[in-house]
């Protein structure tokens, strides 16, 4: 539009210019040269003032731009003082506001903390007299001779921890020593207070056990464990929703004399009762160590789950497993040792010394075969726990009458606050996988990612040849590792379909 007008003005210019050239030539008798000369003359002038006008106007609309810009720009300047004024008052109002409320909550959280320590004492204390009463309960004809022993435990409860401790003491303590512990000043038999005999296994449930008494199950088991027949199984862990190999776990079967393979749900009961534990343990501890050496070979991010019982960490051979730990804890980071919430549950001072000891070392450690959600996630750390791995079933409320003090679906929250991951195991479906998704879940165990696996017995033979397993050779465990290694021909892959899923962590 502006080219036009400038066209429009342009040939207006001339058309002026050459009327004037042509009054001067036809009425006042110019000549065609000075017609000519003035209209180029008049058309110049033309131009020039046309020019000057443009560029006055133009400079008086610029004028006004600058100063409304100014006038913007001054406006601005007052509303960010404005807004830096409200925002320093906001400022001070919020810290007033915090310290009020920081001065609020402080007696508060004092007073929250002092209730769970005396929720905590209460929980020790009541399950103090639900083991004595069980061991009532078990001998009703020691009943009254221990009656006398037990009363003031029962009727004053000093102490949660005073109590707990005495149970634990009294436990472990021999025969000699245990009436002293219960009631110094009780004038009873030390007999009385003799530990109550172990709960006798349960019947065979597997074949292989067929036509053996308890003594001659718990003989065989021992035969097999002297003689390093138990086969090595692993378990991927993998992250959700990737499902990403992480760690594996450490599952045990026993391999007997004719070659049945026994599961650990099926012979643990067997080997607790014979007071074997702490040597199986022992032997798979060597496994695993060799079995993290491998992996770390091909994958420095891969671990293991290490199952242990207990009574391992009370047994006279633990300082020998804490030596071999101790020559191997370049690989600490790698290999967690895994105790069910029963035995978490029930250790006491010389359990929890025992876990220091591995933790100085840099072993994590793992609670699994949780019941209920009902754990103590700061103690747990404080411990050195990492890992919690609870059932799917119990994280999705399926299981009938499971307690809980939280939601499932804060767990692993609760849980990630304290610096331990919650494993999800047992799971079989693809909506178990969906469901735990939305409880934040961020690992998960079970047979839809795969089945236990044999480890092979050439794979764990060819660490021991390259030197990769270490120890004191004074160590019994040490000292075992080269017999430790089973050399006859590994379990076939089809066993994985006669093997039953169990409820226990030690599968």
């Amino acid at each position: 539009m502006v080219r036009i007008g400038a066209i429009f003005i342009a040939v207006c210019m001339v058309l002026i210019a050459g009327s004037l050239g042509a009054v001067l030539y036809l009425r006042f008798g110019f000549t065609a040269i000075e017609a000519v000369v003035s209209a180029l003359g008049v058309l110049t002038a033309l131009a020039v003032y046309h020019a000057v006008a443009g560029r006055r106007r133009d400079r008086a609309e610029i004028t006004n731009q600058v100063a409304n810009l100014a006038r913007g720009t001054g406006d601005l300047a007052r509303q960010l003082a404005e807004f830096g004024r409200r925002l320093s008052a906001m400022e001070s109002k919020l810290e007033t506001v915090l310290d009020k409320a920081l001065s609020t909550a402080q007696p508060l959280a004092v007073e929250i903390e002092e209730l769970s320590r005396l929720v905590k004492q209460l929980a020790d204390t009541v399950a103090a007299h639900e083991v004595v009463l069980g061991t009532l309960r078990s001998e009703p004809q020691a009943a009254p001779a221990m009656a006398p022993v037990l009363a003031p435990v029962l009727a004053a409860a000093p102490s949660a921890a005073r109590a707990h401790a005495v149970t634990a003491e009294a436990a472990r303590a021999p025969e000699s020593v245990q009436a002293p512990v219960a009631v110094p000043a009780a004038p009873v038999p030390v007999a009385t207070a003799a530990e109550p005999p172990p709960a006798a296994p349960p019947e065979p449930r597997v074949a292989a056990f067929n036509g053996l008494n308890r003594d001659g199950i718990i003989a065989a088991i021992a035969h097999a464990i002297e003689a390093r027949r138990i086969e090595l199984y692993l378990q991927p862990v993998v992250t959700l929703p990737q499902r990403k190999v992480r760690y594996y776990e450490a599952l045990s079967r026993l391999k007997l004399a004719d070659g049945d393979l026994v599961a650990a749900a099926d012979f643990l009961p067997y080997a607790e009762a014979g007071s074997l534990l702490p040597k199986l343990d022992s032997l798979l501890v060597l496994r695993c160590v060799q079995v993290v050496r491998r992996l770390s070979l091909k994958n420095r991010d891969v671990g293991a789950f290490c199952n242990l019982a207990g009574a391992t960490l009370t047994d006279a051979g633990f300082p020998q497993l804490l030596e071999f730990a101790e020559a191997n804890r370049a690989i600490a980071p790698s290999l967690v040792f895994e105790f069910t919430q029963s035995a978490v549950r029930a250790m006491g001072p010389i359990e929890h010394e025992s876990l220091a000891a591995l933790a100085e070392r840099g072993f994590r450690f793992s609670m699994d075969n949780l019941t209920d959600l009902r754990v103590e996630p700061r103690e747990l750390n404080e411990r050195g726990f990492r890992f919690v791995k609870a059932p799917a079933s119990l994280l999705l409320n399926r299981v009938g009458g499971a307690a809980a003090d939280i939601h499932p679906a804060d767990f692993s929250d609760l849980l990630g606050r304290f610096g331990i991951d919650l494993i999800a195991d047992r799971i079989e479906s693809e909506s178990n996988v969906v469901d735990l998704l939305d409880f934040d879940v961020r690992f998960g165990q079970g047979f839809l990612f795969s089945p236990p696996r044999p480890v092979r017995a050439e794979a764990l033979a060819g660490i021991a040849e390259r030197g990769e397993t270490l120890g004191r050779e004074a160590s019994p465990i040490a000292a075992a590792a080269a017999a430790a290694i089973d050399t006859g021909p590994a379990p076939r892959a089809g066993a994985l379909a006669h093997l039953a899923r169990t409820g226990s962590g030690r599968v």
